[in-house]
């Protein structure tokens, strides 16, 4: 445990960056903008907001070779296809039932780390696996009652943790021989420019909204990144990697809370179960211990 102490209570701090990143649902959901056009938006205005304190990494930026640009291309390519997917997934499905699947993220870590790199883990995390899948079936069993789109929002989510922990798999490897923090910063304006073109292609307005909408791309980028993610990146000074990555077990029932209220959702018996499930596999999962080749620099956003 590191001894420093921030300036202010670290719980105090961890709540605040979990109601901060349950907000990104919220926001999400309020929105009738594309989620091609939210993704855009968040990542571009996030990056503006990055660029300012980017000037100490100039010389790391120069020394990185022709693969490692290949590589940010690609991480920033599957950043946003989770973007796309999971923010689509909330067009069709629950808060609460897309952010329990997106918790999966470092279930489908681990995995992607075995096949990948053959990186193996404990018997305990691969138990927690198992009872997270299994709440997965759960959710979707509920949602399969609900609706069919409720079922497509699931899948959509589930395509979207697949692509965010291909893109935490490539940034394992990277941040081995560059700043996090730059790492960070170039994929958020790679992913970006994916949504551009992206959205040039189908034929999405870039500028044709309201400014309602607006006030929702800049709250995205400010409320669950700045208060968020980055906040629990700084924590890791203060506190252990294990403790500021419990916000992957808060943020579903944060974001759960706060679409009761905000928004109206309920959930069926079978979501709540499956729920249970989820959370209590990751549980198990992040408190197992997993072997130090198999752990994933922390200093990395989430994506959520």
């Amino acid at each position: 445990m590191n001894s420093k102490k921030p300036p202010v209570p670290v719980p105090l701090l961890m709540l605040i960056g979990i109601v901060a990143i349950s907000f990104s649902s919220i926001f999400i959901k309020w929105s009738d903008a594309p989620a091609s056009v939210q993704g855009m938006y968040r990542l571009l205005f996030t990056s503006l907001l990055m660029l300012p304190f980017a000037r100490p990494y100039s010389g790391a930026a120069f020394a990185l070779r022709r693969k490692d640009w290949l590589m940010l291309g690609i991480s920033g390519v599957m950043l946003a296809l989770h973007f796309l997917l999971w923010m689509g997934s909330l067009k069709y499905t629950s808060v609460a039932s897309s952010t329990m699947i997106m918790a999966l993220e470092p279930v489908f870590i681990m995995l992607g780390a075995y096949i990948l790199y053959k990186e193996r883990s404990t018997s305990a995390a691969i138990l927690g696996l198992g009872i997270a899948i299994i709440g997965v079936v759960f959710i979707g069993w509920g949602d399969i009652g609900l609706s069919a789109d409720n079922l497509a929002g699931d899948l959509l989510s589930i395509g979207g943790t697949v692509a965010v922990a291909g893109h935490l798999l490539i940034g394992q490897k990277l941040v081995a021989r560059m700043p996090s923090y730059l790492y960070s910063l170039i994929v958020f304006i790679s992913a970006a420019a994916v949504f551009c073109v992206y959205n040039l292609l189908s034929g999405i307005p870039f500028f044709d909204y309201p400014p309602r909408e607006w006030g929702i791309f800049v709250l995205l980028a400010v409320v669950p990144t700045v208060f968020g993610h980055i906040l629990f990146n700084w924590l890791l000074q203060y506190a252990s990697a294990t403790t500021v990555s419990m916000n992957i077990l808060g943020e579903p029932v944060g974001a759960s809370i706060l679409a009761f209220l905000l928004l109206g959702e309920q959930l069926t018996g079978l979501q709540w179960s499956g729920g249970v499930l989820v959370m209590s596999g990751l549980a198990v999962y992040l408190y197992a211990g997993r072997k130090k080749a198999v752990k994933v620099k922390e200093a990395l956003p989430s994506a959520s």
